[in-house]
């Protein structure tokens, strides 16, 4: 056992190594060309940036909108995923609700939208859902990513994966573990794919706010987010990391 979690271990920074390599070269590279070879080719991410629209989120102690980070974190996992040819769907590309155009109150919006997002992401076939939001608590001293899941045999394992490699890679003093979700999270608990929800950060904490507003640090959050992506996929295929 001992022997696997450091062959995981270095797998991962491979793996995270190379995703940073694909970042900075990014601009570089022709918006036509295709990737070199496709990852998981009969699989689907689908990365959900959480609210969106009226629909703001928490507030961080700055004035910053979870909704706007959300995206931006969502955005970068889509653009690094792209490079490994993973097929890859977001629910919302931009800052807006995907409420009925019949939805009038806020209430109202907020509903449409959490129904029309399940409805998305049961609408695709072989889907991995990873849903991004904040974190916020009344006192100011909680910070670090925790990641959930709501069904165990195939969303425990890639929840724990990745808050592995937070701690690895992102905050080796995270002593978080990946935990069930609350049966008061409607998505999470009305979807039948397999699925995490990263709480990225607390937005009350005023260091973890500003840290979280840092591109660079957004993108390495999309980096550990798609190296546990990518490393759970080739676990249940049995296929190497490099």
């Amino acid at each position: 056992m001992k022997n696997c979690a450091i062959r995981r271990g270095r797998l991962g920074l491979i793996l995270l190594a190379a995703l940073g390599l694909v970042a900075v070269l990014r601009p570089y590279c022709a918006q036509e060309t295709a990737p070199v070879f496709t990852r998981m080719p009969d699989q689907v991410l689908i990365i959900d940036p959480g609210h969106g629209g009226e629909d703001g989120g928490a507030v961080s102690v700055s004035g910053q909108k979870e909704s706007d980070l959300n995206l931006a974190i969502a955005l970068r996992l889509d653009r690094l995923m792209g490079f490994y040819g993973v097929q890859t769907l977001l629910t919302r590309e931009d800052d807006r609700s995907i409420h009925d155009p019949s939805a009038g109150t806020i209430r109202e919006k907020k509903v449409s939208d959490i129904h029309n997002r399940v409805a998305l992401v049961n609408g695709v076939e072989n889907g991995t859902l990873i849903s991004i939001h904040q974190n916020s608590f009344p006192s100011h001293q909680y910070h670090g990513t925790q990641v959930f899941y709501a069904e165990e045999i195939r969303s425990r394992p890639l929840a724990q994966g990745v808050q592995d490699l937070v701690r690895q890679h992102l905050d080796p003093s995270n002593t978080r573990e990946a935990h069930r979700i609350p049966d008061t999270v409607y998505l999470m608990n009305h979807i039948s794919c397999r699925a995490i929800l990263v709480e990225c950060g607390f937005l009350t904490n005023p260091e973890e706010d500003l840290l979280l507003q840092d591109e660079t640090y957004q993108q390495k959050l999309a980096m550990v987010l798609g190296a546990g992506y990518l490393q759970y996929g080739d676990i249940q295929e049995g296929e190497s990391l490099i």
